[in-house]
C-alpha cells in the first residue's frame, strides 16, 4: 500500500473512531437531542450519569484499527475487552457495524435508533453500563477484572483459524489471576491453535490512583514481557495523526508474525518452534479526546476521567457547555447523514457479515455448539454385588466416561 493511499484511509479511519467516540460519549451522557441537532438543553440529559469513559476511547481506537486488518486481511478476529466497564465502546462499534440493529431492530441504524441507543444505556429497563451477555461480540463482562487474557487463550484453543486480540487495562493487569495468564503463552500450539494478541493498553490510571505498569519505562517492561517469551511492541502517543499510523504499522507487524509462525508450524518447516509471539504495549491518555479540566481540575489524562468526567450537565450551566462542546468537537454532521445513518464512505471500513468482531460466530456458542457423542453411561457402572464386597468411587468412573466423551468427540 502506497503513503497516499495508507494516508488516506487513515483519515476516514479517524473518522470512525471519531463516530464511535461520539456514541460511547452519548450513551453516558443522553436521553435525547442525539445529533446535538439544537442546543443542548437540561431535559436531552439523563437524571442520573453512570459510566465509564476513561477507557473507552482507547477502546474504539483500538477497535477501529482491527476493522482495517480484518478487511485487508479477511481474517476471523475475536475481540475481547477487558476493560469491560468500558462498554459504551464495545456497544458503539456494534451498533457502527449494523450487528447491534440486526439483533435489536428497535435500536435502528438511524437518528431514531441513536437516541434508542443513547437512553438505554444504564436506565431503568435497559442495559447495564459493562459489556454483558447482551452486548453483540463479547465474551468478557468485565466487571470482574482479571480474567480477560485466560478467556482470550481459551478461546484460540482448537480454532486454527481465529485470532484473538484481548485488550488489558492496567489496572486490570494488577489482579493476580491476569498477571497469571501471561504463562497461557506456553500452551498454545501454533499448529492446531488460533493465536492471541494482548495489548495492554497502558492509560495511567485506574479507579482513582496511578498504575504500576504504567509508571514502569518501555526498557523495563521489554524485559518484562520478553521474559514471558513475547515479543513487546510499542505505541505511545496522544496526537490522533501520528498514533493512528504507529498503530497501523504496528498491527501489519504484529499480524505478520503472526502468519509466518503458523505458516512455520503448519507447514512443518520449523519442528519443535517456540515462537515469540507478539504484544502491543498502548500508551495513550486516559480520557483521551476528552475535557481537559472542569472545574478548574485537570480531567484528561488523569483518574478524574475514569467514569463520568463532568458530572452535573442538568443542573450546571457551565458543565452543559462543556458536554456539548465536547461533544461538537467528533464533527457529528461530518459523520452522520440527514437520517442520522453512519456515512457511506465510513461504514465501507467495517468487515462484513460474519467478519465483524461484533457478529462473529465464535462469541455466540449458539451458532457453533454441536450435539456431543455419548458413549451409554450403563457401561461405566459398577457391578456392587452383596453390601461391602466392592470400593469404588464415583468420581473416577465419572472420569472414565469423560475420557470416552472426548475420544468420541
Amino acid at each position: 500500500m502506497s503513503n497516499a493511499t495508507l494516508s488516506v484511509e487513515l483519515t476516514l479511519l479517524d473518522r470512525y473512531w471519531r463516530a464511535a467516540n461520539y456514541l460511547s460519549v452519548g450513551q453516558i451522557y443522553l436521553m435525547d437531542n442525539p445529533l446535538l441537532r439544537q442546543p443542548l438543553e437540561p431535559h436531552h440529559i439523563k437524571p442520573r450519569l453512570l459510566g465509564h469513559w476513561g477507557t473507552t476511547p482507547g477502546l474504539n481506537f483500538i477497535y477501529a484499527h482491527l476493522n482495517r486488518i480484518i478487511r485487508q486481511r479477511d481474517l476471523n478476529l475475536l475481540y475481547v475487552c477487558g476493560p469491560g466497564h468500558g462498554g459504551p465502546g464495545m456497544v458503539a462499534n456494534s451498533w457502527l457495524e449494523g450487528s447491534y440493529s440486526e439483533i435489536y431492530p428497535h435500536v435502528s441504524s438511524d437518528e431514531t435508533g441513536m437516541q434508542r441507543l443513547f437512553k438505554q444505556f444504564s436506565f431503568p429497563g435497559g442495559i447495564p453500563s459493562h459489556a454483558a451477555p447482551e452486548t453483540p461480540g463479547s465474551i468478557n463482562e468485565g466487571g470482574e477484572l482479571g480474567y480477560s487474557l485466560s478467556h482470550a487463550f481459551g478461546a484460540a484453543f482448537d480454532n486454527p483459524e481465529l485470532i484473538v486480540p484481548c485488550v488489558i487495562g492496567d489496572g486490570e493487569a494488577e489482579t493476580g489471576p491476569l498477571a497469571a495468564s501471561w504463562q497461557g503463552i506456553k500452551f498454545l500450539n501454533a499448529r492446531r491453535d488460533g493465536a492471541v494478541l494482548p495489548v495492554l493498553h497502558l492509560n495511567g490510571y485506574k479507579i482513582a490512583s496511578p498504575t504500576l505498569l504504567a509508571r514502569s519505562s518501555d526498557e523495563d517492561l521489554r524485559k518484562l514481557f520478553s521474559g514471558y517469551g513475547y515479543e513487546p511492541l510499542f505505541v505511545c502517543g496522544s496526537d490522533p495523526a501520528v498514533m493512528h499510523k504507529k498503530m497501523a504499522d504496528t498491527l501489519d507487524y504484529a499480524f505478520n508474525r503472526i502468519a509466518h509462525f503458523q505458516q512455520q508450524a503448519r507447514s512443518g518447516t520449523a519442528p519443535g518452534l517456540i515462537p515469540s509471539w507478539p504484544m502491543i504495549v498502548l500508551r495513550s491518555p486516559k480520557g483521551w479526546t476528552g475535557p481537559d479540566v472542569v472545574d478548574g481540575k485537570k480531567v484528561a489524562d488523569f483518574w478524574r476521567a475514569h467514569q463520568v468526567p463532568v458530572s452535573a450537565c442538568r443542573d450546571n450551566d457551565d458543565h452543559r457547555v462543556i458536554l456539548e462542546n465536547w461533544m461538537r468537537s467528533y464533527q457529528p454532521e461530518n459523520l452522520f447523514d440527514k437520517h442520522g445513518q453512519l456515512m457511506s464512505e465510513l461504514k465501507a471500513l467495517a468487515p462484513a457479515g460474519d467478519k465483524r468482531m461484533s457478529a462473529t460466530p465464535f462469541a455466540n456458542g449458539g451458532r457453533l455448539r454441536q450435539s456431543l457423542v455419548t458413549p451409554d453411561i450403563e457401561k461405566f457402572a459398577l457391578e456392587t454385588g452383596e453390601a461391602g464386597s466392592l470400593t469404588g468411587q464415583a468420581t473416577e468412573q465419572f472420569g472414565h466416561y469423560l475420557s470416552e466423551v472426548f475420544l468420541l468427540n
